[in-house]
């Protein structure tokens, strides 16, 4: 999925941070870039590697005071697939449900509006509004599968 407007991320998290009474430092500015710009979702530590590349002097902590900063303000969110850790994403308003590799870990984003009516139905079918839904398929991905 898009990541909260490649182009304009910063102009995000500045006006987020912003909102909240926060400012954008240059070390918050470097995370969110890493973030923002990188591929993937990242846990926490992966980031920090991301990050230490272009910044050595950034901190570990600083990192995941930052992500946790990220996700307060609305322009990131946590999952944890299967056992691994915390993995992130930004958060752009969009729905969508993940594939998982069970071995290499690949995560696959998709949208499907038939599963997404099916399950609307199923829900009101047994007298349930959903407000919300995360939907994690397991397997192996085609190179897993070659391997």
């Amino acid at each position: 999925m898009t990541n909260t407007g490649q182009n304009n991320w910063a102009e995000n998290v500045e006006a987020a941070l912003r909102e909240h009474g926060l400012r954008l430092t240059a070390q918050r500015l470097a995370i969110a870039q890493a973030f923002f710009e990188g591929e993937g979702h990242p846990n926490a530590d992966e980031l920090y590697a991301r990050v230490k590349v272009r910044n050595p002097a950034i901190g570990q902590a600083t990192v995941y005071r930052t992500l946790r900063l990220l996700q307060e303000v609305g322009l990131a969110s946590s999952s944890t697939f299967g056992t691994s850790a915390s993995r992130f994403e930004a958060s752009d308003g969009e729905h969508h449900d993940h594939l998982v590799c069970t071995q290499c870990d690949l995560i696959v984003e998709f949208v499907n509006p038939t599963i997404e009516q099916l399950q609307d139905d199923i829900a009101a079918t047994h007298g349930f509004v959903l407000t919300s839904h995360r939907m994690e398929l397991y397997g192996l991905c085609t190179s897993c599968q070659k391997g």
